[in-house]
């Protein structure tokens, strides 16, 4: 069996072999074993449905969540020669019924479905009919409460088991989910816990950095001008901001886009196909955002602002490098973006969701912190044992001078505990740089022997240093509507003068990647290809098999077989344009 899907790995995909974890997967779906399947945005995920669909007999159900991933996905299974189609609420009432007919006349090897759909029940009455081997559910964190973007729609999806006769193989997928998580998923579709297979959480093409304290609209422009020629998404919390940084970068000459949810639907619409097809350098948007995009030449992420939790953050630093090449990931952090996102946070109609979410946002904030590996801290959150540094984050490569700031520390705590650890983090620094703010003057805190031992520095400096402290665990954080700081274990040592602490001092911006004319001429040699064909240009083909053919500079049909990412079905629709391109770049 596995020898036919590694045979059919190639032919469609253009692959020599399975990525880690997919052929476990693929064969607990043939041997009838319903499974969890966790793996990191890029990680291959789609083909541990879609191999087996080619294998097994019948249409395979999809659930998705977003109508733009069903689009992309079945854009590009089309392409590939896979016959596949969706469901949702683009099509009319007519194109639905035409459709089913098909799907039940056994045309298609897919069916990707919204999980709404699964709420109809003449739907259902219609899915009885038909062949289904495999249940897929993607993005299965929307299952849990516990997830991060819990949506009630997917609870419908417990109904199906009692839809058909001969039940279905489920297999849950998913790129973010903390152990909590992955418990729920698997409670709610009957799934083994044995049968859940992590392939790890850490991104090796991916290179993450903190910028703190820095103008980020100059950081921005510098970045995004020393990186012209690639495709990037900058996020933004709030939707006032993603307007303001529209203009800032249209009017700095970048081709921008922009995407919220208080856009009209046909502009947002009109700006993600801009993105997708390469007309728009830079999509600049909110979470609203994104989900649901396949597009796998996004060469970096900057969150402008900070992400509301981890599993957010990763999803969608998630989306630069899909096609495996590395790619940058960026977070500007400023401490007035944790009170944006409290605010946010408290506008939140499940108010018994609110402690659990704020813990979360304070996991973002050490993060941000942190000077430790940055990749290490991902993994570790989403509960991987500590493995090794990534040796290439911001923090890992990081040559910026190292300061000893153990007085500085040490001053901090012994406020902390004068003022009896149960204030927060505004009037401790105020106190520490000498306010004469009248709640500092009304507590008596200006008697304290701490008051204004730091008053060389400004408010703003001195926070920084106490969420750098917060982040290296020598502060702890007491939840709740007013948030309070007191010391552990770690921050005593340090007081008590057993242990240093060093910290690092500007970011830099980078160059991704550098400029190659044949690289760039394929680029433009696939965008026409893909203007004309309808579809966005990774479909037609990755970053990754253009950099693969510049590599190996096939002269032959047969030659592109052994490109990355070159299949068959595509070799024969657009081999000979590619290989004349190549060719023309070689005699030049």
């Amino acid at each position: 069996m596995l020898e036919n899907a590694t045979q059919l790995l190639q032919e469609y995909y253009g692959y020599d072999s399975f990525r880690e974890g997919q052929e476990t997967i693929i064969n607990y779906v043939m041997d009838g074993k319903s499974s969890l399947c966790v793996m990191p945005t890029g990680g291959g995920k789609s083909l541990c449905y879609q191999i087996p669909s080619l294998l097994l007999d019948g249409t395979t159900i999809v659930i998705s969540p977003l109508i733009s991933l069903m689009k992309d996905q079945v854009d590009t299974l089309l392409q590939a020669g896979i016959p596949a189609t969706f469901i949702n609420s683009t099509l009319t009432a007519e194109e639905v019924r035409e459709t089913m007919e098909e799907v039940l006349n056994g045309q298609y090897r897919m069916l990707y479905i919204a999980p709404e759909r699964l709420e109809s029940q003449s739907f259902l009455n219609q899915l009885k009919k038909v062949k289904v081997p495999l249940i897929a559910v993607d993005e299965a964190h929307c299952i849990s409460q516990w997830g991060h973007d819990f949506r009630p729609s997917y609870r419908a999806i417990h109904r199906l088991k009692d839809v058909f006769t001969d039940p279905p193989v489920v297999l849950a997928l998913t790129a973010t989910a903390t152990p909590a998580v992955r418990d729920d998923i698997c409670r709610l579709l009957q799934i083994n816990d044995d049968n859940t297979v992590i392939t790890g959480f850490a991104r090796a093409n991916l290179s993450f950095s903190v910028v703190l304290g820095q103008d980020k609209n100059k950081f921005l422009k510098d970045f995004i001008k020393k990186n012209a020629h690639e495709v990037g998404i900058i996020y933004a919390a709030t939707r006032k901001t993603v307007d303001l940084l529209y203009d800032l970068l249209n009017k700095s000459g970048v081709q921008a886009a922009k995407y919220h949810a208080g856009l009209p639907e046909a502009f947002r619409n009109k700006e993600q196909e801009r993105f997708l097809t390469d007309e728009a350098q830079v999509m600049v948007a909110t979470n609203a955002f994104g989900m649901g995009i396949d597009k796998s030449n996004v060469r970096y992420v900057i969150h402008y602002q900070l992400p509301k939790n981890m599993e957010s953050y990763y999803q969608e630093a998630g989306r630069a490098g899909r096609d495996g090449l590395a790619s940058e990931c960026v977070v500007l952090y400023a401490s007035q973006d944790v009170q944006t996102q409290r605010f946010l946070i408290d506008q939140a109609l499940d108010r018994e969701r609110i402690p659990q979410e704020l813990e979360k946002l304070q996991g973002m904030v050490d993060y941000c912190h942190t000077e430790s590996c940055l990749q290490q801290y991902i993994v570790q959150y989403f509960g991987e044992p500590n493995g090794e540094p990534c040796g290439q984050c911001g923090n890992c490569t990081d040559s910026r001078e190292v300061q000893d700031v153990t007085k500085e520390v040490q001053m901090v705590l012994s406020c902390v505990v004068r003022m009896g650890q149960k204030f927060g983090k505004t009037i401790i620094a105020q106190v520490l740089t000498g306010s004469q703010n009248k709640k500092v003057v009304d507590f008596g805190f200006t008697k304290l022997s701490t008051y204004g031992i730091l008053k060389n520095k400004s408010s703003k400096e001195v926070l920084g240093l106490m969420e750098f402290m917060i982040a290296e665990g020598l502060l702890l954080v007491k939840q709740g509507s007013m948030p309070t700081i007191y010391i552990s274990d770690a921050g005593k040592d340090v007081l008590l003068g057993k242990r240093k602490i060093t910290r690092k001092g500007v970011a830099v911006t980078k160059q991704i990647a550098k400029n190659d004319p044949l690289f760039e001429g394929l680029r433009v040699l696939r965008k026409k290809i893909a203007d004309e064909a309808g579809v966005p240009p990774f479909v037609i083909f990755s970053d990754k098999t253009l950099q693969d053919m510049c590599v190996k500079r096939p002269q032959t049909e047969d030659e592109l077989l052994d490109v990355h990412g070159v299949g068959a079905n595509k070799r024969d629709k657009y081999g000979q344009a590619f290989l004349e391109e190549i060719l023309r770049y070689s005699t030049v």
